[in-house]
């Protein structure tokens, strides 16, 4: 025959069962697989294609067993049961019984594991005296002879003492549940107690007498670690309670004085078993497992605590309670955290060092555990949050101790124990119930001292390296300004920083920290101002007049100093906008800016009148060329007549050019040095702006003082040349139209222009083609 679709394993196999295959004899079988979840063992005649037997897995535990006696024909067995039947398997060797275990295992589902017998174990059953050849029922009988159930079988029933044979059943029933490879948390599986119920109702054993000595051996078990469904017990418990207390809903329920005496002893076991179980809530119910124990324990407690099943505890007694039972769950859990980490004999005997490092993992093993009281008991306790609350200042007063030795062992003036404020006040601070608390005060308590003494001392540096820094500043770049000021503004920023960062819980406290930082960085950056300035005057002192002079890049750092002074300003010395701002305050902050500010000007200034100073030297060269004078006439004659014989050079040209090289290179090296933000831009416009217009003026005003004199051919080639250059390079550094194009400019353009036509009617070209007029299209 084909094989059936969905084959996972066929072969020949000895069956016998109950139900089917009911004789003893080989066959050969195939485990088809039905649907999804659903298997089959099939076993077939010789070349017929239809099963002629069947049986389905659902609900069959598969397993490997011993040989049977009385069965001949196969070597290896094993058996498949069922509740209310049995199904026995050989095969001709092992190899192949481990194959079709494996295979039907799996098609059941099963959770437990067959193992294969050792060799051992295999000797052990052929060395045995089995008699084979001995029939079943032969066979069952022996059995019952030798387990000595002769004499129960023989029993009169109404002449036994059912009470304590229905106990010992009871009992015995439930030793062999809570032996099963899973977890069953004292509940009889159904067929357990189809048994039970049937014993009951037989032999009329009392329901309450039933519970009571479930109760008693549930709590033994309980009492000795093993895991036990308070539901279970809930369920119980008041089934019993309701017999004593006499008020059943049905309105019938008796009880024995024996009963109410064994229901007293009984509750007193279990209030002192559930009271230990919630100080031990962390290890009775790990993880908040099983789910919803440790909230039906509370229940049960409640209920247990009732003097009547129609009377409820009060909460204030319940209360008293949970609170005593979390006071010492406190004391055990940190005592437990300590012993996991070892605390007690580094307290004792190790280097400061190593002492805050054991208490800074003790903090976050502490905090780790109140997380998982949160996150997996909480919902449990949600009905009493003060006094989980109460329970962690407990677990945190125990903390205190181990770290107040820890911290009084550290050496002065050391601040390696910030990190552990900063570590506590986190978790601290966001929780509400905690924030601020008994042990949060402490901890505040002993670091203020700390924090003001940090500051005091940082403040006491930070100056000093501000004295000492410009002393011996260099003035070389270093990002956005000198080595002093980047080093003066990243301490700055790191305290704030480190200050921010601590997250005081305090307002009052931690408003004060914030206003004196700001305060010190104000002062601090009004000191780099004032010795930059200072540093600045004096490199103008040393600064040529003439030509030749360029800015050096010591002057360009001053200026990116104070720029950057400035932006830091906004960061370091604002308050934040939440705050309330004092008259005093603004005032203080305004003053900085106002200083910074009148530092640039100053600074812009005396680098314009040193600008203007070399053209004021130009324009006492040209001055030599006015009209009138016996130097100008000399120079003229001298011009002329060596210009018949020889090629002479321009004066007023090279004079021009000069100046304008000057100009242009002073304006590439301000712009290569500038820092490239707004701020820049900005500033280094106003300082274009002011050295532009400041030139015109002087022009102006050498020309004014010449409103009489006609201007010498050379001083009109030079101040057109100077005048058109220095208003094109202007341009191209973006100084505004309306700035290029003021009143003083219009006025010089005006008269040179009225000089160069002046020239053009007296004495033709002699301009050489250079003219105020089309100065955009000029190169050079």
């Amino acid at each position: 025959m084909d094989k059936p679709p969905n084959t996972k394993h066929c072969g020949y196999l000895y069956a016998l069962g109950q139900k089917v295959w009911k004789r003893w004899k080989r066959r050969y079988f195939v485990l088809v697989q039905v649907s999804q979840y659903t298997f089959a063992m099939c076993s077939y005649r010789e070349k017929k294609s239809e099963p002629q037997e069947l049986m389905q897995l659902e609900g069959y535990t598969v397993d490997y067993t011993d040989p049977q006696p009385g069965l001949t024909g196969g070597r290896a067995f094993f058996n498949a049961v069922k509740e209310g039947d049995t199904v026995v398997f050989a095969s001709d060797d092992d190899q192949d019984r481990n194959i079709w275990v494996q295979a039907m295992c799996r098609a059941t589902g099963q959770s437990y594991k067959p193992v294969a017998p050792t060799l051992a174990q295999k000797h052990n059953f052929k060395g045995g005296n089995l008699h084979t050849d001995m029939p079943m029922s032969q066979l069952n009988s022996e059995r019952t002879q030798k387990l000595g159930m002769d004499e129960f079988i023989a029993a009169d029933p109404c002449k036994c003492m059912h009470t304590a044979l229905f106990q010992v059943l009871q009992k015995q029933t439930l030793q062999h549940r809570m032996n099963d490879s899973f977890s069953c948390l004292g509940w009889f599986s159904p067929g357990q107690v189809f048994v039970l119920d049937e014993y009951c109702a037989r032999y009329g054993v009392r329901g309450c007498h039933r519970h009571l000595c479930y109760l008693k051996e549930l709590t033994e078990y309980a009492e000795n670690s093993a895991v036990i469904d308070p539901t279970l017990l809930h369920y119980s418990f008041a089934f019993c309670a309701s017999h004593v207390h006499g008020n059943r809903p049905d309105g019938i329920g008796t009880v024995t004085t024996e009963e109410k005496e064994q229901f007293e002893d009984i509750k007193s076991r279990l209030l002192s078993l559930l009271e230990n179980q919630i100080v031990h809530f962390r290890y009775c119910f790990p993880f908040g497992r099983p789910e919803g124990a440790l909230k039906a324990t509370l229940s049960l407690l409640e209920r247990v605590l009732m003097k009547d099943i129609s009377t409820p505890v009060l909460p204030d007694d319940m209360k008293k309670v949970i609170r005593k039972c979390l006071e010492k769950a406190a004391l055990i859990n940190y005592s437990r955290l300590t012993e996991y980490a070892k605390i007690e004999d580094t307290m004792n005997q190790a280097a400061p060092a190593k002492k805050l490092e054991d208490v800074m993992r003790l903090g976050e093993l502490c905090i780790e555990v109140l997380q998982q009281n949160e996150e997996h008991h909480s919902e449990a306790f949600a009905w009493w949050p003060e006094i989980m609350a109460e329970h962690a200042e407990i677990f945190w007063s125990l903390y205190a101790v181990d770290m107040d030795a820890s911290l009084e062992a550290q050496p002065q003036d050391s601040w390696d124990s910030f990190p552990l404020f900063q570590l506590l006040n986190n978790y601290l601070r966001n929780d509400t119930l905690l924030c601020n608390g008994k042990f949060h005060k402490h901890l505040q308590d002993y670091f203020i001292p700390l924090v003001i003494r940090y500051i005091d001392l940082m403040e006491s540096s930070i100056a000093q390296s501000i004295h000492r820094g410009f002393e011996q500043e260099t003035w070389q770049p270093v990002n956005n300004g000198s080595t002093t000021s980047e080093d003066l503004f990243w301490k700055l920023d790191a305290l704030q920083m480190f200050v921010c960062d601590l997250h005081w819980p305090e307002p009052e406290f931690a408003q004060h920290l914030e206003q004196r930082l700001k305060l010190m960085a104000s002062d601090m950056v009004e000191a780099s101002v004032k010795r930059t300035r200072i540093a600045f005057d004096a490199k103008m002192q040393k600064a040529n007049k003439s030509t030749d002079y360029r800015i050096s890049p010591s002057v360009c750092t001053m200026f990116n100093v104070l720029m950057d002074a400035k932006k830091q300003c906004t960061k370091l010395c604002v308050l934040d906008a939440g705050q309330e701002f004092g008259k005093q305050w603004q005032q203080y902050h305004s003053k900085t800016d106002d200083l910074i500010e009148e530092a640039f000007k100053e600074m812009i200034s005396l680098l314009v009148s040193k600008f203007v100073a070399v053209l004021e030297g130009v324009l006492a060269k040209l001055s030599r060329y006015d009209e009138g004078t016996l130097f100008s006439s000399i120079l003229s004659f001298t011009v002329k007549a060596a210009a018949k014989y020889v090629d002479v050079p321009n004066p007023g040209m090279d004079l021009a050019d000069t100046y304008i090289t000057f100009v242009r290179q002073n304006q590439d090296i301000l712009r290569d040095k500038k820092r490239m933000d707004d701020l820049s831009s900005v500033m280094y416009l106003r300082l274009f702006e002011q050295w532009y217009t400041s030139s015109m003026k002087a022009i102006c005003v050498w020309l004014t003082d010449r409103l009489d004199l006609q201007l010498h051919m050379y001083q009109l080639k030079t101040l057109i040349r100077i005048v058109k250059k220095s208003y094109r390079d202007f341009r191209l550094q973006s100084v505004l139209e309306g700035t290029l194009n003021n009143k003083t400019y219009e006025t010089v353009y005006n008269r040179l222009t009225v000089e160069e036509a002046t020239v053009s009617v007296t004495n033709g070209s002699d301009l050489q083609g250079i003219s105020m007029r089309d100065s955009d299209e000029e190169e050079g």
